[in-house]
């Protein structure tokens, strides 16, 4: 049987923990070459309203370990301004409604094991990243957050930050007063902890050891004239990357890692997440890729380490409390669906979670 296994099963099954451990092992064992992956590959393709288009990406891998796994996304994008700030959309079939699946299937059988709703696994992987940027290379004693932001990426990040570092303090902001307000508030009675709610952006910066850009912006958050000494730079949106003054700064730049090139052909190689195909290609799109960004490509080379040789001791990453870092994966979104959704099938399977429909439904005695 092949197992349906929604949001909700996910939130019950999933911790923090699994999710970073779970994600650690596939980035080294993708370094070995025991995993492999692909960068993001989306479709855009323009609708009858001029303002949006249509948008297919999906992203894969899989591993000696028994797992592969594809994310496929289903979106109509837009754009559009809020508080001075140009933000992207989408949704699938209205707005409020959003389709993101992954399809779990076993490399010694092929048999498709599930699939699994991608929205709250979707926060936790990237919250864990933010967590494991954190821990290898912000400050030992880094125990104040400047977040901006109050989504539920900032609410993963807090998780997995208070995880990996003794968080005593947090300054967040997110430009809508209520929402900002309403975050503080539960993140002072979940973990315990300080919080100031800030009304100006700026405040976030003054004594934060992390600070935590997590936004669904279409345009760069972080502000890197008000990064302190030792600060540890942590972007989700904002196209992708901080602005061109956090960079500068940056002494040390984490890189988990980067998907290889096919086999045989070097050329074909790319160190940035999306790969964009377009019809009508001449029409003005929108899109995760689109903007001018190359998200998560190699940003500084000169400055990069990566997680398996930071954890193998091949090189050290901070080597002074004053130095600022930043991390992110590079462009390995493929290898993190296979080792978070192996993870959470087999403890659906132990849990009896999940709605089980016929295998046969997906097979055919008709060779391709």
């Amino acid at each position: 049987m092949t197992l349906i296994i929604n949001n909700a099963d996910v939130a019950k099954l999933l911790t923090m923990e699994i999710t970073m451990a779970a994600l650690e092992e596939s980035y080294l064992a993708l370094a070995s070459r025991e995993a492999v992956c692909r960068p993001r590959i989306d479709i855009r393709i323009p609708t009858t309203d001029p303002a949006k288009n249509y948008q297919w990406g999906t992203m894969e891998g899989g591993s000696t370990a028994g797992y592969f796994a594809i994310r496929m996304k289903s979106d109509v994008i837009y754009e559009t301004r809020y508080n001075g700030s140009i933000t992207q959309e989408k949704y699938c079939m209205r707005p409020g409604l959003y389709c993101g699946l992954l399809l779990l299937t076993s490399i010694e059988t092929g048999e498709p094991l599930a699939f699994i709703n991608d929205g709250h696994l979707q926060h936790m992987r990237v919250g864990a990243d933010g967590g494991i940027g954190v821990k290898y290379l912000a400050n030992k004693d880094a125990a104040v957050v400047g977040m901006l932001g109050s989504g539920g990426m900032a609410r993963t990040h807090m998780r997995a930050f208070t995880l990996v570092r003794d968080i005593k303090k947090l300054q967040v902001f997110s430009p809508t007063r209520e929402n900002r307000e309403k975050f503080g508030r539960e993140m002072a009675a979940t973990y315990n902890i300080e919080v100031m709610v800030c009304d100006r952006p700026e405040d976030v910066y003054k004594g934060a050891d992390i600070v935590a850009g997590l936004t669904d912006s279409a345009e760069p958050v972080i502000d890197g004239t008000l990064l302190e000494p030792g600060a540890h730079i942590v972007n989700v949106g904002g196209s992708g990357k901080p602005d061109v003054e956090s960079l500068r700064r940056v002494d040390v730049y984490l890189r988990f890692g980067d998907a290889p090139a096919p086999v045989g052909r070097p050329e074909l190689g790319v160190d940035d997440e999306h790969l964009g195909y377009e019809a009508s290609p001449e029409r003005p799109k929108f899109g995760d890729g689109r903007r001018g960004r190359r998200r998560h490509g190699n940003m500084l080379p000169d400055k990069r380490v990566t997680l398996a040789d930071l954890a193998t001791g091949k090189v050290k990453g901070r080597t002074g409390r004053a130095q600022i870092t930043y991390s992110e994966r590079g462009n390995l979104q493929g290898v993190q669906f296979f080792a978070i959704a192996g993870k959470i099938y087999e403890l659906a399977k132990r849990a009896n979670l999940g709605r089980e429909i016929p295998t046969e439904w997906f097979l055919q005695d008709i060779r391709d």
